[in-house]
């Protein structure tokens, strides 16, 4: 994409996306997201209503008078967005591509987050980290974040969703919203998953195009793996062969969904001809 292209897409996925943002998600992210905890902030002499809980039984025997704790919401969280850019994420047979598509929901999210005065980080992954662009706040860093996921180099290598999440936890201690997003179209410890969902609030998103789970009737065809380079003659016309082909999918779709309801971590299968806000919404009202 040339520099005059990127600017352009930029900008239109801003303005989808602020619309969106603007009417329905950002109200419901504050609302699940206002405060995700308390932190000590004084102690001071025990007032009429406070409550019982709150005293602070140490310094109380120490002076002899009740006092408590004052405690605060801890308001500012970190948002971080993993993305996939192995090379089947490249890939659309409707009006975007899986990245275009990333990009615009990464979009929703990050003005979200600028909207509730939180920051946002980027993490780009396929067989290794790529690239890690720190958490920040603010319009023009959301921007950059867009812009990073439409001009990646999305790699010809199978993806480790593993070696992401590893990443991200021995960076980020703090407990934070996590978006991971893939077609999960390679293999992943799942232990992973059960870890990163203890340490933060984690979100696994897959997302796919319609022709990922069932293949037309094309005839004999060349299929082509394009993270592994694997070439393979297909009969596309034998029923049989795209029944086989849509169950295993089916199959494989199901074990991704057990795998993030075992590990207490929340799932999203998107198809990028949908509307994510609404899903988003849905989302954001739940928690």
């Amino acid at each position: 994409m040339q520099i005059k292209d990127i600017v352009k897409k930029v900008k239109q996925i801003e303005i989808r996306t602020r619309k969106k943002t603007e009417a329905s998600l950002m109200g419901q992210y504050h609302s699940a997201f206002k405060g995700q905890g308390m932190t000590f902030s004084e102690v001071r002499p025990y007032q009429f209503g406070d409550e019982i809980r709150r005293i602070d039984w140490n310094k109380t025997a120490r002076f002899r008078e009740p006092f408590v704790k004052v405690m605060e919401e801890e308001r500012e969280l970190t948002m971080m967005i993993l993305v996939d850019i192995s090379a089947s994420m490249d890939y659309g047979t409707k009006t975007q591509l899986k990245r275009e598509y990333v990009a615009e929901i990464a979009a929703s999210l990050g003005f979200s987050a600028a909207g509730n005065n939180d920051k946002v980080g980027l993490i780009l992954f396929a067989d290794k980290v790529y690239k890690v662009i720190p958490p920040q706040k603010g319009r023009k860093h959301i921007l950059s974040i867009i812009s990073n996921i439409l001009t990646a180099d999305y790699v010809p290598a199978e993806s480790k969703i593993d070696k992401a999440m590893e990443y991200m936890m021995g960076i980020f201690k703090r407990k934070s919203l996590v978006f991971l997003f893939s077609d999960f179209e390679d293999d992943y410890d799942s232990k992973i998953l059960r870890v990163a969902s203890k340490k933060h609030q984690l979100l696994g998103m897959r997302i796919y195009d319609e022709k990922d789970n069932e293949i037309p009737d094309v005839g004999y065809t060349l299929l082509y793996d394009s993270e592994t380079g694997e070439q393979v003659w297909a009969n596309t016309s034998s029923a049989r062969w795209r029944y086989t082909f849509a169950e295993a999918q089916k199959q494989k779709l199901k074990a991704l969904e057990e795998d993030f309801a075992n590990s207490s971590a929340s799932f999203m299968n998107v198809n990028t001809g949908e509307d994510y806000s609404k899903l988003l919404y849905n989302y954001f009202q739940k928690k």
